[in-house]
């Protein structure tokens, strides 16, 4: 059996310390930010009950015998929006609205809930993305900026024109918008 010294656990335990030490970043400061939903938002989000064609109409055409396809059908042509609570759903089951009708109204007020919410999602993904792409444009100004060949503004006639090192349009290799660099400074 091998006999292993104290000093060799120390030094095994020292090293995977420094070790460990080494593999954190320890910077939890720069956490990207959480962007959240404050309740005035949420209600601006969510999609207003806007009922043109009554709920009181509808028990009237179900207890005319009216069919459940048609009460659908002139509530989607009139551009109505419930928001029924569970004992309004209950209590317009009783006085006679076919399940198929409350069934309709249920899936297009979620369906209205999911449009209005990823339209906000996008929204701010949209303005997240622009905001990226205006500090990646910032990055690459300042990285113009301190590129000794693009640092001066040309000047003169732009398909003539001059800048710190000369015509930019001039044969051979180069750094000006040569071959190597086309579109000019990046």
């Amino acid at each position: 059996m091998i006999e292993v010294s104290q000093r060799a656990y120390l030094a095994l335990v020292i090293t995977l310390l420094v070790a460990s030490g080494c593999a954190t970043t320890g910077d939890t400061t720069n956490a990207p930010a959480i962007d959240r939903v404050s309740a005035e938002e949420l209600e601006k989000i969510m999609p207003q009950a806007h009922p043109v064609l009554s709920l009181d109409e509808i028990v009237v055409l179900s207890k005319q015998g009216v069919a459940p396809e048609q009460i659908i059908q002139k509530i989607k042509d009139s551009d109505s929006a419930y928001d029924l609570t569970p004992s309004q759903s209950v209590e317009l089951s009783k006085r006679g609205v076919d399940g198929k009708v409350l069934d309709y109204i249920h899936t297009s007020r979620e369906l209205a809930l999911r449009n209005k919410l990823a339209e906000e999602i996008n929204k701010r993904e949209q303005a997240k993305r622009a905001e990226v792409d205006k500090l990646k444009q910032q990055m690459l100004n300042n990285q113009r900026y301190y590129d000794p060949f693009c640092r001066y503004p040309r000047f003169g006639m732009t398909p003539f024109a001059f800048g710190a090192y000369g015509s930019r349009y001039r044969p051979g290799f180069g750094m000006g918008a040569g071959y190597l660099s086309p579109w000019g400074c990046w």
